[in-house]
C-alpha cells in the first residue's frame, strides 16, 4: 500500500501564486488595487481636508463611519488581492457593494435633481462602474485565486514512482533483493 505523505511544496510565495494565475486574472487584481488605492487617496484627502466630520452631509452616522472606516478597509482590500488572497476578492465585493450603495443614498437627492451631472468623470459614475466591474468579475477571479492560493499550503502527494522501479523491485515484486 501506498502511504500518502504530506510536504510544503517548494514555491517563491506571491511570486508562485501570481505566476499560476491567468494573464486576465493577474490584470483584474491590479485593477482591483488600483481602484482601491485610488479610494483610498480619495479618502484620505476628504479626511485632511475635513476632518472627522469631512462626511457631515452624507446622511445619518453609521454612513459616516463607514466612509471614514474605508480609510482601513480600501487598502486592506488593496494589499490581499496583490497577494492573491480570496479574502481580498470577497473583501473587495462587500467593500464596493456598501461603498456603491451609500453613495448613491447619499447623493440620492442630487441625482434626481441633476440626473445628467451623473455622466460627469469624476463621482458615483466612476464608483458605480467599478463596483460593477468588481462584482462581475468577482466570481471568476476567485476561483482562480482559489487554484494558486494553495501555492503555499501543505498539500497531500503521493511518494514519486522512480521509472526503474519495476527492475529495482525484485522477482517476485515485493522489494526484495537477491
Amino acid at each position: 500500500m501506498i502511504g500518502v505523505q504530506y510536504v510544503v511544496p517548494v514555491t517563491d510565495g506571491i511570486r508562485g501564486r501570481w505566476r499560476a494565475l491567468p494573464r486576465r486574472a493577474r490584470a483584474a487584481l491590479l485593477l482591483y488595487a488600483g481602484g482601491f488605492l485610488e479610494g483610498t487617496g480619495a479618502h484620505v484627502a476628504d479626511l485632511a481636508r475635513g476632518g472627522p466630520h469631512a462626511y457631515a452631509g452624507f446622511g445619518p452616522l453609521p454612513l459616516q463611519v463607514f466612509f471614514i472606516a474605508l480609510v482601513a478597509l480600501d487598502p486592506l482590500a488593496a494589499v490581499l488581492t496583490l497577494r492573491a488572497r480570496p479574502a481580498g476578492v470577497r473583501l473587495a465585493v462587500a467593500v464596493m457593494t456598501l461603498d456603491v450603495l451609500a453613495n448613491w443614498y447619499a447623493n440620492r437627492s442630487w441625482v434626481t435633481a441633476h440626473p445628467a451631472a451623473l455622466l460627469r468623470p469624476v463621482g458615483l459614475l466612476p464608483i458605480t462602474l467599478f463596483g460593477l466591474f468588481v462584482v462581475a468579475t468577482a466570481p471568476a477571479l476567485l476561483r482562480a485565486v482559489r487554484g494558486s492560493a494553495t501555492a503555499d499550503l501543505a498539500m497531500a502527494r503521493l511518494p514519486p514512482i522512480r521509472k526503474d522501479a519495476a527492475r529495482q523491485s525484485g522477482p517476485d515484486g515485493n522489494g526484495a533483493h537477491r
